[in-house]
This record gives C-alpha cells, sequence and structure tokens, in this order.
C-alpha cells in the first residue's frame, strides 16, 4: 500500500501504515506505541488540531506537555472533513493505510465515506480499529471520557479511605489500558492478515478495558458474587501490602507470600512473629491485619524510610518509597533503566518517556519529535494526490 517517500523508521513494524484519525488520549497512545516499534503514522487533525494540543499547562517551549507525551513518531496533516477536496484526501490515506484507527462516536465517521464498510470495500486488508467509550451497541451515544469510565465501571468505589468520599485515578487509567488494549488488538490482526486471512474491524471501548483492567476485583464479582469496596491502601487479599510508617516517612511493603513475611521478620529483627499461628500463613495475616500491623510499626519506626529500604530489597522484600513523579525518574535512573530519550534530533527534540518494551534485536526508535499541527501536510497531500 505504500508508505509516504522519505519514511520508514526502522523497526519490528517496518513498511506498515497507520492512519491516525485518533485524538486526545487512548488512541494516540496506540499510534505512538505502534510508531515507536517502526510503523509510519500519519496523525490526521482537524483545522484546529488535537484537542490535547491546548492542554495546558505544563508546557515546553509553548505546546501542551500531554500533547507533547502521546505523539512522538507522527507526521501531522490537518484535513477538514467537512471539505469535499480534503475528505477526498482522507478517503485516499485510508485507501492505502494498513491500519486505521479512529475513535469518533460509533458512525460519526460514515457521512465522510470512512467507516469500517466503506473502507473496507476498497481496501479488503485493512485493519480498522474504533475506539469508544460504551461499544457500539445502546451505549454508542454516550461519550466517553476516563473519568466517566472511571466512576461508571467502579474503580472509583474502590479508590480512596474507606470512610471518606471515592477518589479518581491520579491518570486516565483507562485511556491508557485502551490504548494498550487496541495496539495489541492491531498486532494480532496483522498477524492474522499475513495468513492471508485478510483485514478486519476491531472495536475497542473503554468500559470493557476498565472490568477486564479491575482484575482482582472483577473476579470477585464475576467468579464469587462480591462486590468489593474500598479499603484505602490495603490489599483485601494479602497483609503487609500497603504503606506503613517508618521513623520519617511512610514505606510500601509488600511481603505476598509466607517466604517473604519470614525474610522481613528477620530484617525487622522480630523472627518470632513468622512462626505466631495469627501470622503463620498469608490468611492468617490478612485476618489478623489490625493485631500484626502495630508489631510491625512498632519496629519500623526505628530507622527511616530509605534505611530501611536498602535492607529490604537486599534481603529480598519488595518494598518502596512513595515518591513524587521526580523520584520515580530517579529511581528508575538508578536501576539502569534510562527512563527518559530525546525523540528527534537537534533542536527540535523533545525529552519524552521511553518505551517499556525492551527487544534484542529491534529497538524501539524515536525519530521524530510530536509535530507541529500540519507541519507535514505538504508533503502528504503531494504524496496522497498522485497515484499509489
Amino acid at each position: 500500500m505504500g508508505v509516504p517517500t522519505g519514511s520508514g523508521h526502522g523497526g519490528p513494524l517496518s513498511g506498515v501504515l497507520v492512519a491516525d484519525f485518533s485524538r486526545i488520549l487512548a488512541g494516540p497512545y496506540a499510534t505512538m506505541l505502534l510508531a515507536d516499534l517502526g510503523a509510519e503514522v500519519i496523525k490526521v487533525e482537524g483545522p484546529h488540531g488535537d484537542d490535547t494540543r491546548s492542554w495546558t499547562p505544563p508546557v515546553r517551549d509553548g505546546v501542551s506537555t500531554y500533547y507533547l507525551g502521546v505523539n512522538r513518531g507522527k507526521r501531522s496533516i490537518s484535513l477538514d472533513l467537512h471539505d469535499g477536496h480534503d475528505a477526498r484526501l482522507a478517503r485516499e490515506l485510508a485507501d492505502r493505510a494498513d491500519v486505521l484507527i479512529e475513535n469518533f462516536k460509533p458512525g460519526g465517521l460514515t457521512k465522510y465515506g470512512l467507516d469500517y464498510d466503506t473502507v473496507r470495500a476498497s481496501n479488503e486488508g485493512v485493519i480498522y480499529t474504533s475506539i469508544s467509550g460504551f461499544g457500539s451497541g445502546p451505549g454508542k451515544d454516550v461519550p466517553g471520557y476516563d473519568l466517566m469510565v472511571q466512576a461508571i465501571s467502579g474503580l472509583m468505589s474502590l479508590t480512596g479511605d474507606p470512610e471518606g468520599p471515592p477518589y479518581r485515578a491520579g491518570i486516565s487509567v483507562f485511556d491508557v489500558m485502551a490504548g494498550n488494549h487496541a495496539a495489541i488488538g492491531i498486532l494480532a490482526a496483522l498477524r492474522h492478515r499475513d495468513t492471508g486471512a485478510g483485514g478486519q474491524h476491531i472495536e475497542i471501548n473503554l468500559l470493557s478495558s476498565a472490568l477486564t483492567g479491575l482484575v482482582n476485583h472483577s473476579s470477585a464479582y464475576a467468579a464469587g458474587g462480591t462486590v468489593p469496596y474500598r479499603m484505602g491502601n490495603a490489599h483485601p487479599s494479602v497483609f503487609p501490602y500497603e504503606p506503613l510508617p517508618t521513623a520519617d516517612n511512610d514505606l510500601i511493603i509488600t511481603a505476598a507470600n509466607d517466604h517473604q513475611f519470614r525474610t522481613l521478620c528477620k530484617v525487622l529483627d522480630i523472627p518470632e512473629i513468622a512462626d505466631d499461628p495469627r501470622f503463620a500463613r498469608n490468611a492468617d495475616r490478612t485476618k489478623n491485619r489490625e493485631e500484626l500491623r502495630p508489631i510491625l510499626v512498632g519496629q519500623l519506626t526505628r530507622r527511616p524510610a530509605l534505611e530501611w529500604f536498602d535492607l529490604l530489597i537486599e534481603a529480598g522484600v519488595p518494598s518502596g518509597p512513595i515518591n513524587t513523579i521526580d523520584g520515580g525518574f530517579a529511581m528508575a535512573d538508578r536501576f539502569g533503566l534510562d527512563p527518559i530519550v530525546d525523540a528527534g534530533t537537534g533542536d527540535k527534540a523533545v525529552p519524552s518517556t521511553r518505551n517499556p518494551i525492551r527487544f534484542s534485536e529491534t529497538p524501539a526508535t524515536y525519530e521524530l519529535p510530536p509535530p507541529e499541527l500540519d507541519e507535514h501536510g505538504e508533503d502528504l497531500r503531494r504524496w496522497l494526490e498522485n497515484p499509489a
């Protein structure tokens, strides 16, 4: 189907052309992951651009860091789908694409001839990916925003102090989750197409991503008929698995099995506690957590959090300080994870968070910074107006 002249990042998805009609977060996050892996992603924006361009503060060089965070590796073309000529170029792009991804309301692209049935009629191999809030059935007309889904799915009922109000997560967790699900679906569909089976329509909705993402809590209801409720930072099935106070700051301790708990007790200089029948097994510790907690806290408050962290990690007990974001990046540096990469080169390079997938042979690449609105429009229009 071809890619624009001069393109080609290399990587496992080299040669895959993605027509990105999505905006905000879930879709752009998915297409950024594909771009990191070598796909040629063409970001189609309306005349005013992706909404996140104006979601400020914070900014870098006058550009929203929200937008910068999910749009590296792409080329931008501005097309007004209400304009006949621009709509024709959009359809031409769809005809040439290996993957088309969109997050309009279900059916919202039909009037432009960009719905799945119309695109497939001229591009049988297309992997057409639709992201919505609540699917293409009875919920198709309900706008899909992450905060709504956090509320509707039940996540907020699980977040916060038991005696306080429900809280949203600190990030748009289900947008990110849906973006990951979209990327996984696209890769699976490309593999299916490689067998000669043709393209297909993939549908992702935030609510379904949310319900599967609630994992043990959704299983508690689906398999056990139990409705979980918020427990603050506590875990319903494991203890200790929460922040505990030290001499200065709280420290996360996750002794999730009997061996780890025994080691924890040894480091805290209370080895006899591991043999106490009230605490010997995880089920016992969970049942008797209110008796065990003050024993642990009594020892932990003798040293500051970072001293305990070093001692516990050395002994093999999972633990961690409660950092701000800068501390999280610093910890990643400490562990040699090199969390920040430059997207692009020279004066246009934008510091960005590294793709978390490590390949031994085909590493992620970061050749293009997040594009300015219509930055590549002239070249892309010329390419689309010439025969494929």
